[in-house]
C-alpha cells in the first residue's frame, strides 16, 4: 500500500507540474492610461497636395518656326516683359520694312497733291473774285472751283493713304509679335523645350504638345490638396490648416483654407474629391519651398483643451475599449461614449475616468474581454 501511494503522489505532482507548464500564459499587451489632454476634430486629405505657385504659365509661340533666340536658360530669373524666345522671322521684318517704307512714300504723296489743292483753292477763289467783276465767263470759274474740289479729293484720298499704310505696318508688328515670347510677369524659368537652331511647335487647344517656357513666380506660394466629397460640407475658407511636408520631417507650417472648389473631380479608380487651396500664415518663414513639393493639409475643425481622452486607435466598432483590472489581471469589455475625435485622439464624454488603463494593442490574438493580460512593459518603454 505504501508503494501504491508513493507511486499516486508521483502521478499526481508530475500530473500537476505538465498542467502548470502547459497552463495558459497571459498575453504581454500594450496599455495606454486615460488622462487629459487636448482634442481636435480635423479632415485629412485623402492624397497628397502640392505645393503650387501662385501665377505659373506655360508659353508657346502661336506659330511653329526654328528658334533663332533663345536668352535665357532653365533656373534663371527673368523680370516682366523680358524677351525669352524669338522664332526665325526674317521674311516678317522685310516686309515691315516694306510697310513702313510705303508710309513715308504715302506721306510724301500727301504733302504733293494736298499742297495743289490748296493752289487750285486759291485759283478758284481768285476766278470767283474776277468773275464778280465780269472779267472772266461763269465757265472759267465754274471749272477752277471743279479743279479745286478733285484736288480736294486726291489730297484726302492721299491721307487715307497714309492710313492704311501705317494700319499695314501695325499688322506686320503684330505678326511679328507671333514668333516671340516675353515674360509676362517676374519669375523664374521653370522648364524649356527646345534648343537653339531647332523647330518649335505651338501648343494648340485640346493638343498635348509640350510648351516652350514654363515660367513660375515661386515668391508667392499655396498648397491644393483633394479632400474627400464626404468631407466637403464642413470645409469653408478661412479655416485653419496645419501643413506637412515630406521634405521637412516633423515640422508644421501653419495656414488657412483660401478657396473650396465648387466642383467635384472625378479620377479614374480612385475616390470622388474636391480640391481646396490653402494659403500660407507666414510664407517668409516656411523657408525656401520648391514648387511640386507633396505637401499633405489637416484643417482643424473644432478643438478643446485639457478633456478626457484615449487614442482613437484602442477604440472597437461600436464603441468599445478593453479595460485592464489590475486585481484579477483579466481586460474588461467597457462601453465609452465619444466626443471630439481625430486619427490620433478620441474625447470620452462617459465610459471611463482618469487614471483607467486601456489596451491599444488589439491586433494581438487573444485580446479580448475576460483574456488574462499583463502589460508589456518592454513595448512601454518605448
Amino acid at each position: 500500500m505504501r508503494r501504491i501511494a508513493i507511486i499516486v503522489v508521483v502521478i499526481a505532482v508530475i500530473g500537476l507540474g505538465l498542467f502548470w507548464y502547459n497552463r495558459p500564459k497571459p498575453t504581454p499587451v500594450v496599455l495606454k492610461e486615460v488622462a487629459a489632454g487636448k482634442v481636435e476634430a480635423t479632415l485629412a486629405n485623402t492624397r497628397a497636395g502640392t505645393v503650387e505657385a501662385c501665377q505659373r504659365t506655360k508659353l508657346s509661340t502661336i506659330i511653329g518656326g526654328r528658334i533663332e533666340y533663345l536668352g535665357v536658360k532653365e533656373g534663371d530669373r527673368v523680370k516682366k516683359g523680358q524677351l525669352l524666345l524669338k522664332l526665325w522671322n526674317d521674311d516678317q521684318q522685310a516686309q515691315a520694312a516694306l510697310s513702313q517704307a510705303q508710309v513715308v512714300l504715302a506721306g510724301k504723296r500727301v504733302e504733293e497733291v494736298c499742297i495743289a489743292a490748296v493752289n487750285a483753292e486759291k485759283e478758284a477763289k481768285r476766278q470767283s473774285e474776277l468773275r464778280e467783276k465780269g472779267f472772266v465767263s461763269s465757265s472759267r470759274e465754274e471749272a477752277a472751283r471743279t479743279d479745286a474740289e478733285v484736288r480736294r479729293a486726291s489730297c484726302n484720298t492721299a491721307k487715307a493713304d497714309v492710313a492704311q499704310a501705317e494700319a499695314k505696318f501695325r499688322a506686320t508688328r503684330v505678326e511679328q509679335g507671333r514668333v516671340a515670347l516675353y515674360a509676362p510677369f517676374d519669375g523664374t524659368v521653370a522648364k524649356i523645350v527646345g534648343e537653339l537652331g531647332e523647330y518649335s511647335t505651338p501648343s494648340p487647344p485640346g493638343v498635348p504638345t509640350p510648351p516652350a517656357i514654363d515660367l513660375i513666380d515661386d515668391s508667392c506660394l499655396y498648397v491644393k490638396a483633394p479632400m474627400d466629397e464626404v468631407d466637403a460640407p464642413k470645409i469653408k475658407a478661412g479655416q485653419t490648416v496645419r501643413i506637412t511636408l515630406d521634405a521637412l520631417p516633423g515640422k508644421q507650417i501653419p495656414g488657412k483654407v483660401r478657396r473650396v472648389a465648387p466642383y467635384v473631380s472625378a479620377v479614374e479608380k480612385q475616390a470622388r474629391t474636391v480640391d481646396i487651396e490653402v494659403d500660407f500664415d507666414q510664407p517668409e518663414a516656411t523657408g525656401k519651398l520648391l514648387v511640386g513639393y507633396s505637401a499633405d493639409v489637416e484643417i482643424i475643425l473644432a478643438g478643446r483643451d485639457q478633456v478626457l481622452r484615449i487614442p482613437t486607435a484602442a477604440i472597437q466598432e461600436g464603441g468599445r475599449v478593453l479595460v485592464f483590472n489590475a486585481d484579477s489581471g483579466k481586460l474588461e469589455e467597457r462601453q465609452i461614449k465619444a466626443g471630439l475625435a481625430n486619427w490620433e485622439y478620441t474625447e470620452v464624454l462617459d465610459g471611463l475616468s482618469a487614471g483607467d488603463r486601456i489596451v491599444t494593442s488589439l491586433e494581438k490574438e487573444g485580446v479580448k474581454a475576460e483574456a488574462k493580460v499583463t502589460p508589456d512593459d518592454k513595448a512601454k518603454a518605448k
